[in-house]
């Protein structure tokens, strides 16, 4: 996805600093836009970071600043999944989700966000998750970080509303999307409950950017989730489990790494 996400910026003209814990994702990243003759290498800069690393981050944030200037839009994009049963998560797997899905937004934004408000200008987007709407089976740590992001960036908005900051956000929450990371994952009915495609979420997410939308679920068929708490818990459960969610990870493989790919725009 940031992979995507920094193409197409580069794209529509934009300079694009990426980040990752990987440094051969990077290249790959350098190669696609090398071989993409209508990109320039020049206006794209590249920083290893691990976002668990609160030092990493300020290092990383402090090099951005100074190669680009300011920053517009950042997307806290980092996300990892474990996908196991509670039982079978370890305290440092959970310390790993929440570390990457749910402190890196704060601590990421809180990097650039008072070079931000001095500008007078701004957008902070957070990648969630439509997991962060509704708890599953073999993923009570990535639902919960990606809840944690949610609140994040409501909180964000407001807050910004509230001290007169002129600074956008937007929150986009996807279904499973097919990047490698949910390999394995499947769904009942797909066409209310698609797997995305990640081309596609990352063109409307930019095109929401753009527009300055507070907020993109996808697909649509995700808000009635939303609409469906304040049934009685057993129906709850019941709607949830015939719609297929709660056996989605059933064969869930992710990636053929050890660690999930952690990147940064």
């Amino acid at each position: 996805m940031g992979r995507l996400f920094s193409l197409v910026f580069l794209g529509l003209g934009a300079r694009v600093a990426a980040w990752d814990i990987d440094v051969d994702g990077l290249d790959r990243l350098t190669k696609s836009a090398t071989t993409d003759s209508d990109l320039s290498t020049t206006r794209l800069h590249t920083y290893v970071c691990d976002v668990t690393d609160l030092h990493s981050i300020n290092r990383a944030s402090e090099e951005t600043l100074r190669d680009l200037e300011h920053v517009d839009i950042l997307l806290n994009n980092a996300g990892v999944v474990k996908g196991n049963w509670i039982t079978e998560l370890s305290d440092e797997d959970i310390e790993r989700t929440f570390a990457v899905n749910a402190l890196a937004p704060f601590r990421v934004t809180k990097a650039f966000l008072p070079h931000m408000i001095l500008r007078g200008k701004g957008h902070v987007v957070t990648l969630a998750s439509a997991g962060g709407f509704l708890g599953t089976p073999k993923l009570a740590d990535y639902c919960a970080s990606k809840s944690a992001a949610i609140a994040f960036d409501e909180s964000l908005r407001l807050e910004m509303k509230q001290l007169g900051h002129p600074i956008k956000t937007t929150l986009l929450c996807p279904f499973y999307v097919d990047t490698g990371m949910f390999s394995g994952v499947k769904t009942r009915f797909s066409w209310v409950l698609p797997i995305l495609s990640a081309e596609v979420v990352v063109k409307k997410s930019i095109r929401a950017i753009y527009h300055g939308k507070k907020r993109l679920i996808m697909p649509r068929f995700v808000y009635s989730v939303l609409l469906l708490r304040v049934l009685p818990v057993s129906w709850f459960d019941g709607l949830v489990s015939y719609f297929g969610i709660s056996r989605s990870m059933d064969d869930f493989e992710g990636r053929n790494k050890p660690t999930s790919e952690q990147d940064e725009l």
